[in-house]
């Protein structure tokens, strides 16, 4: 079974955003660079454990510049097999997914996962849009997957439940929390990870479906405001004229 897994470059949870250029830039200055937790921790792992029960390879791709071979050197020590990386700025999602589909057509791929989102951007549009110009069935979110032969059964949360789902191969999958479990690189996969084939690709083209004007942060956080319990009125009225809750 060939998998093809998609990770993207985003900043560690614990960096302190800061934008330049009028707020049109993302400063990434000082900022220390990761795997996207859920395409790390769960859709590469899942890939990963597929491919041990059943065999064949597991493929990363990545869709950035040579600065991005830290990230994907590990996750071939994690344990995916080869990489491709798609030398390219990442401007859009749409750019990203439009350059991952020409890849992935020429690759003959059983099955595709990606993360449900980044922790960047918190889009989650690409593998909707890369399941259409594939041309593959789309499930997105899912928390559990087994398969049986050429179909998959796939479990993923609904509002008030789970919806339980069977798609046949190929397919595209984007990972929830509980689709695997989080693996740490050993020494071994870390050394072995050094020779693993990394190649690299030129972009199709430049098409972007978007463009950012300015960045903000979102308003710090602001004091408390502590009301006598017993003086409910005044605590009515904050929340309808002045939070505008209610």
């Amino acid at each position: 079974m060939k998998i093809l897994v998609l990770i993207s470059k985003v900043p560690d949870t614990t960096t302190k955003i800061q934008f330049k250029d009028g707020d049109t830039q993302f400063d990434e200055s000082n900022v220390q660079w990761i795997i996207n937790p859920t395409d790390e921790w769960y859709a590469l792992v899942r890939g990963i454990e597929v491919k041990e029960a059943t065999g064949g390879t597991v493929t990363v791709i990545n869709v950035g510049e040579a600065e991005n071979d830290a990230i994907i050197r590990k996750a071939l020590a994690i344990g995916a097999d080869d990489a491709i990386r798609i030398n390219a700025n990442p401007t859009d999602a749409y750019f990203v997914a439009n350059q991952i589909a020409a890849v992935a057509k020429e690759g003959g791929y059983d099955l595709v996962f990606t993360g449900k989102e980044s922790i960047s951007y918190n889009g989650g549009q690409i593998g909707s849009m890369l399941s259409e110009m594939l041309d593959i069935p789309y499930v997105s979110l899912a928390t559990k997957m087994t398969l049986d032969g050429n179909t998959a059964t796939i479990e993923r949360e609904v509002e008030g439940g789970v919806e339980v789902v069977q798609c046949a191969l190929p397919m595209l999958v984007s990972a929830s929390k509980g689709l695997a479990e989080q693996r740490i690189p050993n020494m071994r996969g870390i050394m072995g990870a050094r020779s693993k084939p990394l190649t690299v690709v030129e972009p199709t083209d430049n098409t972007k479906a978007t463009e950012i004007v300015s960045y903000e942060l979102p308003e710090g956080r602001v004091a408390c405001k502590m009301i006598n319990a017993d003086n409910i009125r005044e605590l009515v009225d904050l929340l309808h004229n002045e939070a505008k809750v209610i």
